[in-house]
Protein backbone atom coordinates (compact mmCIF):
# COMPACT_ATOMS: atom_id res chain seq x y z
CA UNK A 1 0.00 0.00 0.00
CA UNK A 2 1.29 3.43 -0.91
CA UNK A 3 1.88 6.02 1.81
CA UNK A 4 -0.55 8.97 1.69
CA UNK A 5 2.30 11.47 1.27
CA UNK A 6 3.72 9.51 -1.67
CA UNK A 7 0.27 9.29 -3.25
CA UNK A 8 -0.03 13.09 -2.87
CA UNK A 9 3.32 13.55 -4.64
CA UNK A 10 2.25 11.29 -7.50
CA UNK A 11 -1.06 13.10 -7.98
CA UNK A 12 0.69 16.48 -7.74
CA UNK A 13 3.22 15.38 -10.35
CA UNK A 14 0.46 14.26 -12.70
CA UNK A 15 -1.71 17.36 -12.15
CA UNK A 16 0.07 19.31 -14.89
CA UNK A 17 -0.70 18.58 -18.56
CA UNK A 18 2.91 19.15 -19.60
CA UNK A 19 4.19 16.65 -17.05
CA UNK A 20 1.57 14.11 -18.12
CA UNK A 21 2.77 14.62 -21.69
CA UNK A 22 6.33 13.91 -20.57
CA UNK A 23 5.17 10.72 -18.85
CA UNK A 24 3.34 9.66 -22.02
CA UNK A 25 6.50 10.28 -24.05
CA UNK A 26 8.63 8.34 -21.56
CA UNK A 27 6.20 5.41 -21.70
CA UNK A 28 7.60 4.63 -25.17
CA UNK A 29 11.23 4.87 -24.06
CA UNK A 30 13.99 6.97 -22.49
CA UNK A 31 14.37 10.61 -23.57
CA UNK A 32 16.65 13.55 -22.99
CA UNK A 33 15.51 16.79 -21.39
CA UNK A 34 15.53 18.44 -24.81
CA UNK A 35 13.37 15.70 -26.33
CA UNK A 36 10.89 16.07 -23.48
CA UNK A 37 10.83 19.87 -23.57
CA UNK A 38 10.42 20.47 -27.32
CA UNK A 39 6.89 19.09 -27.87
CA UNK A 40 5.60 21.35 -25.08
CA UNK A 41 7.44 24.47 -26.19
CA UNK A 42 9.34 24.56 -22.91
CA UNK A 43 12.75 25.97 -22.30
CA UNK A 44 15.21 23.56 -20.71
CA UNK A 45 15.18 25.17 -17.22
CA UNK A 46 11.37 24.96 -17.13
CA UNK A 47 11.44 21.35 -18.34
CA UNK A 48 13.99 20.49 -15.67
CA UNK A 49 11.68 21.91 -12.98
CA UNK A 50 8.81 19.76 -14.26
CA UNK A 51 11.05 16.71 -14.42
CA UNK A 52 12.16 17.35 -10.83
CA UNK A 53 8.51 17.22 -9.74
CA UNK A 54 8.07 13.94 -11.63
CA UNK A 55 11.24 12.58 -10.06
CA UNK A 56 10.13 13.65 -6.57
CA UNK A 57 6.86 11.83 -7.24
CA UNK A 58 8.79 8.66 -8.04
CA UNK A 59 7.44 8.58 -11.58
CA UNK A 60 10.70 9.10 -13.45
CA UNK A 61 14.39 8.50 -12.86
CA UNK A 62 17.30 10.30 -14.44
CA UNK A 63 20.81 9.38 -15.39
CA UNK A 64 23.54 11.76 -16.46
CA UNK A 65 26.22 10.64 -18.90
CA UNK A 66 28.61 13.42 -19.76
CA UNK A 67 26.51 16.51 -20.43
CA UNK A 68 23.39 14.58 -21.36
CA UNK A 69 20.69 13.78 -18.81
CA UNK A 70 18.33 11.01 -19.85
CA UNK A 71 15.02 10.23 -18.16
CA UNK A 72 13.16 6.95 -17.92
CA UNK A 73 9.80 6.09 -16.45
CA UNK A 74 9.81 4.05 -13.26
CA UNK A 75 8.06 0.76 -14.07
CA UNK A 76 6.03 0.58 -10.85
CA UNK A 77 5.46 4.31 -10.49
CA UNK A 78 1.71 4.23 -11.07
CA UNK A 79 0.95 0.99 -9.23
CA UNK A 80 0.14 2.97 -6.08
CA UNK A 81 -2.57 4.81 -7.97
CA UNK A 82 -3.92 1.48 -9.23
CA UNK A 83 -4.10 0.20 -5.65
CA UNK A 84 -5.79 3.38 -4.42
CA UNK A 85 -8.38 3.31 -7.22
CA UNK A 86 -9.03 -0.40 -6.70
CA UNK A 87 -9.69 0.21 -2.99
CA UNK A 88 -12.15 3.01 -3.81
CA UNK A 89 -13.90 0.81 -6.40
CA UNK A 90 -14.21 -2.02 -3.89
CA UNK A 91 -15.71 0.32 -1.28
CA UNK A 92 -18.17 1.76 -3.81
CA UNK A 93 -19.22 -1.69 -5.02
CA UNK A 94 -19.82 -2.78 -1.44
CA UNK A 95 -21.95 0.31 -0.82
CA UNK A 96 -24.02 -0.41 -3.93
CA UNK A 97 -24.42 -4.04 -2.86
CA UNK A 98 -25.74 -2.84 0.51
CA UNK A 99 -28.13 -0.45 -1.24
CA UNK A 100 -29.45 -3.22 -3.49
CA UNK A 101 -29.95 -5.47 -0.46
CA UNK A 102 -31.73 -2.68 1.46
CA UNK A 103 -34.06 -2.12 -1.49
CA UNK A 104 -34.87 -5.84 -1.56
CA UNK A 105 -35.56 -5.83 2.18
CA UNK A 106 -38.24 -3.13 1.89
CA UNK A 107 -41.49 -4.22 0.29
CA UNK A 108 -42.58 -2.25 -2.73
CA UNK A 109 -45.47 0.09 -2.19
CA UNK A 110 -48.56 -0.84 -4.13
CA UNK A 111 -49.86 1.84 -6.44
CA UNK A 112 -53.52 2.71 -6.26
Amino acid sequence: MIEPQQLDRVFTALADAGRRGMVERLSIGPATVKQLAEPHGMRLPSALKHLKVLEDGGIVASRKVGRTRTYTIEPTALSGIDDWVRQRQTAMNQAFDRLVQAMKDFPEEESE
